[in-house]
């Protein structure tokens, strides 16, 4: 009867290790060249454009106004393309604060910070950027949060 276990254990066991190697080639096979997000976000022309949309937005949504009227947009928004340059595997580098830094001295909720993607998203799909890679591009920036809001 152990036999017989231990020959039914060894064969669950190879089974698995067979299933891993197949997912772990697969994963290998649909890694993506390490600019592949920058180049579905068009560039950064593509990224240039997005940024023109997504600030235009931000000052225009009543939710997002009182963070961004204030400030100098044309340098926040040169900081956003480089910094979603960076995240998406382009080849620019973004100079200036962290995050947690950056945001010191905003009072920034969950709920703040869920309006912002929220804005993000709209802009995104204007420029007719696929689910795919929107959801590429969030899963890159969303361990910003925890340095981004700073309110409970």
């Amino acid at each position: 009867m152990n036999t017989i276990i231990s020959k039914l254990r060894r064969t669950v066991l190879r089974a698995m290790l067979v299933c891993l190697a197949f997912v772990a080639v697969d994963a290998l096979a649909q890694t993506p060249s390490d600019d592949a997000l920058y180049m579905k976000l068009g560039g950064q022309s593509g990224l240039v454009s997005l940024m023109d949309d997504f600030m235009a937005r931000l000052v225009a949504d009543p939710r997002m106004n009182p963070f961004f009227k204030d400030v100098d947009q044309k340098h926040l928004k040169e900081q956003l393309v480089a910094q979603f340059c960076e995240v998406s595997g382009g080849p620019c580098r973004r100079n200036g604060p962290d995050m947690k830094a950056a945001h010191s001295n905003f009072d920034i909720g969950k709920t703040d910070f869920n309006a912002l993607v929220e804005v993000l998203q709209q802009s995104m799909d204007a420029k007719s950027i696929g689910f795919s890679t929107q959801n590429q591009l969030l899963a890159k920036l969303a361990p910003m949060h925890r340095d981004i809001v700073n309110v409970p």
